[in-house]
């Protein structure tokens, strides 16, 4: 049985500076977002305890090479992408069909991994498009997963609990960062991540045809107003007179 892990391409939130309320996003590295290596360093655990491989999916432009490698190094097994410079800024609905159409071209896929949110637009829609369109069963939330032959269990958060369910495979399963602190992939990972295989399909391999106005246009991204007041303060004596200015002790 395959593990499946979609994983997207995001901007390096490390590397983003802010100029006049906007971020400055030109020559900004392109990574794996933080939840997403979480569910693969998951899933690479699994592995070792189901059996299987994992197969990481993905879709973007002609820029996701480095990325996958990125996925290869970490402990995948093969990578299955889309790329087409179509779909550069595309909504939600067209990433989960064509993500669920590229799902269906792998062989005895059994679990379906998603991280629960994106690193850029953290929308969380993908992955019940994903699940309606393959017509699996979807778990959200979740923080730990076991597998025993094709039954899933996974513990998830809810807001004052955690709740275990069981869950027949295949199913997606969208995961929370906690479940998995992932490893800084070695230089021998690394090195042997170049030879792996790797399967590339555009849209017109899939057959699918993207409709007109289906493009996500960012109108305006601004920084929150900063509330510092810019005090300068060169002592402690001038720290305390700041304090009591401002109500916050007493003398």
């Amino acid at each position: 049985m395959n593990i499946i892990v979609a994983i997207k391409q995001v901007p390096d939130l490390d590397y983003i500076r802010i100029r006049d309320r906007r971020p400055i996003m030109e020559d900004v590295p392109q990574v794996i977002g933080d939840i997403d290596k979480s569910a693969l360093a998951a899933a690479v655990d699994l592995k070792e305890s189901a059996g299987g491989n994992v197969i990481i999916v993905s879709a973007g432009d002609e820029n996701l090479e480095d990325t996958i490698k990125e996925g290869l190094a970490a402990g995948a097994d093969e990578a299955v992408l889309v790329k087409d410079a179509r779909l550069a800024g595309m909504e939600s609905s067209v990433i989960g069909t064509v993500l669920a159409a590229t799902i269906s071209k792998i062989e005895n896929g059994g679990l379906i991994i998603f991280g629960e949110g994106s690193a850029d637009n953290y929308s969380g829609q993908v992955v019940s498009r994903v699940a309606q369109i393959l017509g699996y069963p979807q778990v959200g939330y979740v923080n730990w997963i076991e597998i025993e032959e094709r039954v899933a269990q996974a513990t998830r958060s809810l807001e004052n609990e955690e709740e275990t369910v069981e869950i027949p495979l295949p199913a997606v399963m969208s995961v929370v960062s906690e479940i998995k602190e992932p490893k800084i992939p070695s230089v021998s990972s690394i090195l042997k991540a170049r030879n792996k295989p790797k399967r590339v399909y555009t849209l017109d391999d899939l057959g699918i045809e993207i409709p007109e106005n289906r493009y996500v246009r960012t109108v305006i991204n601004l920084a929150p107003v900063s509330q510092r007041k810019g005090i300068l303060i060169k002592s402690v004596d001038e720290l305390v007179k700041v304090f009591e200015s401002e109500g916050i002790i007493r003398r």
